[in-house]
């Protein structure tokens, strides 16, 4: 079985050079260098996985994400993707609580939830409850601050033109994830709904509550809509209520992960921005679609 070494370069740290790229390459004893954007993407053939942690170590540039994919069936039919800290900057539950006063409380309970160490249902009903009696105009305000994540818009533009399905599952929030999927063109969006009275938070959140469990079986069943296997999929996010959905999917990848989830996904990105996901399938950057707002 061969494999592909993808390097994506920060380009606002330096190019990645032809020296840089052959160094790799024979560092990993690949072949058949490839530029998928000069300067900032190459890759190539191995025959066994390599050490990313060593290759990376060896790279004169200290800024280049590594992933390691199957050579076939690289470009993926299916595309989940988490919400928070993944496609858009903030935690939204966090900045939803700056308006009671809550950031930091809240924040740190989320914190801990998104790296294994509370359970998520647990701790998302116990931060849903701090929260009730807020204005529904602290929803909208805080979706007016809400900013999408470097390369969000590029990925999914792209993937859709080439015939993927693009599904935004969070364990946050209907009311965010329904306004990033029409102004991003997500296929379909999941997520929690908060509920209110009409003018306020209730302090409770719909059941059952969407969870990682929840976000695997949503990725079985667009694979299996599709008709694909899961082979044929790609999964990104930070938390560990993603890690079931990465280790899954066929090419899943941790996005400025929490610790518990870069432990124990070897592909991630660290250094470079959601595009990096096109390369990894070997798209080069001459065929994106979209444009960054």
């Amino acid at each position: 079985m061969s494999y592909i070494v993808i390097l994506v370069a920060n380009r606002q740290a330096g190019p990645l050079t032809e020296a840089d790229a052959a160094h790799a390459k024979d560092f990993c004893s690949g072949q058949h260098l490839n530029w998928l954007s000069a300067g900032q993407a190459a890759e190539f053939i191995v025959k066994n996985i390599p050490d990313i942690a060593q290759l990376q170590m060896v790279l004169a540039h200290k800024s280049v994400d590594v992933f390691v994919t199957k050579f076939r069936g690289r470009r993926k039919a299916v595309l989940l993707a988490d919400m928070d800290s993944t496609i858009v900057t903030t935690e939204t539950l966090d900045e939803l609580a700056a308006y009671a006063g809550l950031k930091d409380r809240i924040a740190a309970i989320t914190a801990r939830s998104m790296n294994g160490e509370i359970d998520f249902p647990t701790a998302l009903r116990e931060r849903v409850a701090m929260l009730k009696g807020l204005s529904l105009s602290a929803l909208e305000r805080t979706w007016g601050e809400t900013i999408f994540c470097p390369g969000a818009r590029t990925l999914i533009a792209t993937m859709r033109h080439f015939g993927a399905t693009t599904a935004l599952v969070s364990g946050g929030f209907t009311f965010f994830t329904a306004r990033v999927a029409a102004e991003l063109g997500f296929d379909i969006n999941r997520a929690n709904t908060l509920l209110d009275n009409g003018s306020e938070l209730t302090g409770e959140v719909a059941e059952p509550i969407l969870d990682r469990d929840a976000k695997l079986a949503t990725l079985n069943e667009l694979a299996a809509k599709r008709g694909v296997k899961l082979a044929a999929t790609l999964a990104v996010g930070d938390g560990a209520n993603d890690l079931a959905m990465l280790q899954a999917a066929g090419l899943g990848v941790a996005y400025h992960a929490k610790p518990v989830v870069a432990a124990q996904v070897h592909n991630r990105i660290e250094h470079t921005d959601l595009t990096a996901l096109l390369f990894a399938q070997g798209y080069p950057s001459s065929v994106f679609k979209g444009t960054e707002a």
